[in-house]
C-alpha cells in the first residue's frame, strides 16, 4: 500500500492530472478500492489492488514525463522558429543562403509501435559450407544418421 501511495504521489507531482488523467484516475480508483479492502480485512484483495494501483500510477507517471518532454520540445521548436524569423528580418541576405529546415516536428508515433523491418532488409544467410545444415525438403533426416544422433 505504501509503495502504491508513493507512486501515486510521484505521478501527481509529475502533472499526470494534465498529461495522463485517465491513467491517474485508474490508479486513484484502485488505491481507494485497496483501502476499502484493507478496512474489510480482505488483505489478499487489498494487496492485488495496491499492486494494480502502483502499476497504473507508474504508467501515469511515465506518460506525464513523456508529455512534459514533448511540450518542452515543441516550445523549443517554436522558439527556434521565432528566432529564425527575427534573424531573417534583421539580415535578409542570410535568408537566401539558409538551408531549408522544418519549422514543426512531425507527429510522434506512439511509443512501442516500431514496425519490423521488411524481409528484403534482412541479411542473406552466409554462403558456402561453413554454417548450419539444412533439412531436405521432405523433412526427413539423411538415411546414414540414427535417431537422436547429432549432425
Amino acid at each position: 500500500m505504501t509503495m502504491a501511495q508513493i507512486q501515486l504521489q510521484a505521478a501527481r507531482d509529475a502533472d499526470a492530472a494534465d498529461y495522463a488523467p485517465v491513467d491517474l484516475g485508474f490508479a486513484q480508483n484502485k488505491f481507494q478500492q485497496a483501502q476499502a479492502a484493507m478496512a474489510s480485512r480482505k488483505y489478499a484483495d487489498a494487496a492485488d489492488l495496491a499492486d494494480e494501483a502502483q502499476a497504473d500510477a507508474e504508467l501515469a507517471l511515465t506518460k506525464a514525463r513523456l508529455g512534459a518532454a514533448r511540450a518542452r520540445i515543441h516550445a523549443k521548436v517554436d522558439e527556434n522558429r521565432r528566432l529564425r524569423e527575427r534573424m531573417e528580418q534583421a539580415h535578409p541576405e542570410l535568408s537566401r543562403a539558409r538551408v531549408s529546415m522544418p519549422t514543426t516536428l512531425p507527429p510522434a508515433a506512439p511509443v512501442g509501435d516500431m514496425p519490423a523491418p521488411a524481409s528484403s532488409v534482412l541479411a542473406a544467410p552466409p554462403p558456402g559450407d561453413g554454417g548450419f545444415q539444412t533439412v531436405p525438403q521432405g523433412g526427413a533426416a539423411p538415411a546414414d544418421r540414427h535417431q537422436g544422433e547429432q549432425p
